[in-house]
């Protein structure tokens, strides 16, 4: 009987312990109020008075040891410290199960849409004319067709001017009359391609007034033989 009285409270107060530890900090009252009745039951085997002492020590020892070994949450964020992998979150910070902040993913970048100039000339200067004629050779052609796939997609909300070009050999006249030609002819092409010929408000020939090569090197006049297409948007 005296081995039991002496080893039960052992036993009692190592089972109230290992109780407190899986509580949280916060709740070292209820410990400790468990450990007094604990320590009480102890003391029954003893005096009254040896309870009531038996008692106090316990409570106070089982609400100290929940307090200093309980699961607690220092960092607020409602993850407790023995699962919380981040215990430092700042306050108010949206965190998982484990305690880290949630990353919000980046939203994906959205390209910014293609402005289109309200003014743009389209010089064609892969058109060389022939010498002193307006005819479209199969090159050109090749070439216009690139052209005409981009007008398609524009033509019915902009308004096309095209104006054809000569180097300086011949007379201003004659010159004037083959650039109106080499206009028409590129323009007769592009409306052949799918072009509305009521995309075209104007269809002329400036000569060989504005040249944008030298007139006295034959590659300089190739250059001047042009046609260029001014769009408006």
């Amino acid at each position: 009987m005296s081995m039991i009285r002496t080893a039960l409270p052992l036993i009692l107060v190592t089972s109230v312990l290992t109780g407190c530890a899986g509580l949280q900090k916060t709740d070292w009252p209820l410990c400790a109020a468990g450990g007094a009745l604990a320590g009480g039951a102890i003391g029954a085997f003893q005096t009254a008075s040896v309870a009531a002492g038996f008692g106090a020590a316990v409570g106070v020892m089982a609400g100290a040891y929940c307090y200093a070994h309980g699961d607690g949450d220092d960092d607020g964020d409602g993850v407790l410290n023995s699962v919380d992998k981040c215990p430092n979150t700042p306050k108010g910070t949206p965190v998982d199960a484990t305690g880290c902040p949630i990353v919000t993913p980046a939203p994906e970048p959205v390209a910014a849409p293609v402005v289109q100039p309200k003014e743009e000339i389209i010089t064609i200067r892969d058109v060389h004319f022939e010498f002193n004629k307006a005819t479209l050779t199969p090159a050109d052609k090749h070439q216009l067709d690139a052209v005409a796939t981009k007008l398609k997609t524009e033509a019915p909300n902009v308004q096309l001017h095209v104006s054809g070009h000569t180097d300086s050999v011949g007379s201003d006249a004659y010159n004037q009359k083959l650039s109106e030609k080499r206009a028409h002819s590129v323009t007769d092409y592009l409306v052949s391609s799918g072009i509305s010929r009521s995309a075209f408000v104007s269809v002329e020939g400036d000569g060989e007034s504005r040249p944008v090569a030298d007139n006295k090197t034959a590659e300089g006049r190739a250059l001047n033989r042009r046609v260029e297409i001014k769009i408006n948007r």
